[in-house]
């Protein structure tokens, strides 16, 4: 199962990138396409370095910057690493594309060369938020500021499935966020959603308020982009605060300093949880192909384990899954 990783997609590209495609593949002995402006990736390493390695690298001219506009930076520079690497999963050569770039080129590249499943109007982001004793996948994070109910209803479908397929979870409970538990909560778009999720064949169980996300209440969220964008934001920026606090504190006097060795493995196992390396990178869902995309500021560990992630989604055939739910569950 092939898997193409995008050379010019992180901050520090394409150092994290190099790693990661020559660890995966000497662990995993899977084939990498690896897509890039050569010259760039030729500057910081040399041929040797993927001497006996299932790695072919794959010239893409252009290179996306982070900060530019998707749509005008796309059109302007088409033979860039995401349209490159994306055609070689739309042709059948690789299975799935990972990039850790400009989240919304990543979406309109892949839109323009995988185009939608059949029966989704809008691709989701999708990610996963942690909670005490795992993750709430929430979605959709940022691609669609602006929704209908219908969307929100696919959005449902398509989640539900990568819970149970990709997560391992049991009939997930998919929740639809809102400012209030009570039936009829929220504005139009919530109103409007409720019944829609209620008669689509998931375990719906609800109305769930942001508190909700992390106390395991669901195992899914669904709701619009801009909100979506905002609770993501605004947990990032709240767990770094709270974490940048209880770091000053302990470390502003010797008890500190003794109490924060003992809770050192505590420390430890909530960096893990926080650490969006740790997911590696977030699926594009709706696309009709496996397109991830990770952090810009993604390491190595990160690219890994969102190849991994890719990996697992192509060997599930997870495509294919969610098609038939799609199908079948919104002609019901």
């Amino acid at each position: 199962m092939p898997i193409v990783l995008d050379a010019m997609g992180s901050d520090d590209h394409p150092v994290p990138e190099i790693a990661a495609a020559i660890e995966f593949a000497k662990t995993t002995g899977e084939k990498v396409y690896f897509v890039g402006n050569k010259d760039v990736i030729f500057q910081h390493c040399s041929e040797s370095d993927f001497s006996g390695l299932p790695i072919e690298i794959v010239h893409a001219e252009d290179i996306l910057e982070m900060g530019e506009k998707a749509v005008k930076s796309t059109q302007a520079k088409p033979n860039n690493s995401m349209a490159i690497g994306l055609g070689l999963v739309k042709d059948g050569t690789a299975k799935a594309f990972v990039t850790a770039g400009n989240t919304g080129a990543a979406m309109f590249n892949s839109l323009r060369k995988l185009g939608r499943i059949k029966g989704v109007a809008r691709p989701a982001l999708t990610t996963l938020f942690p909670t005490k004793n795992g993750h709430c996948i929430v979605l959709d994070i940022g691609a669609n500021a602006d929704c209908r109910p219908e969307y929100l209803q696919q959005f449902a479908i398509m989640g539900s499935v990568y819970a149970e397929k990709m997560r391992g979870i049991k009939n997930p409970r998919v929740g639809l966020l809102n400012n209030g538990e009570e039936p009829g909560k929220g504005n139009e778009l919530m109103k409007n959603t409720y019944p829609l999720l209620e008669s689509c064949g998931i375990n719906f169980v609800g109305n769930v308020e942001a508190k909700d996300v992390f106390a395991e209440k669901a195992d899914v969220v669904v709701t619009d982009g801009f909100t979506g964008n905002m609770l993501l934001k605004s947990s990032e920026a709240t767990a770094k605060l709270m974490t940048s606090i209880l770091k000053e504190g302990l470390m502003s006097s010797f008890p500190g300093k003794i109490a924060g060795l003992l809770a050192k493995p505590v420390f430890k196992e909530l960096k893990s949880k926080l650490d969006p390396n740790e997911i590696g990178a977030a699926p594009l869902l709706g696309i009709d192909g496996l397109s991830f995309v990770g952090h810009g500021r993604s390491n190595s560990t990160a690219l890994i384990n969102g190849m991994k992630l890719a990996k697992t989604a192509a060997d599930m055939d997870l495509i294919a899954l969610i098609r038939d739910a799609v199908q079948t569950q919104l002609s019901e």
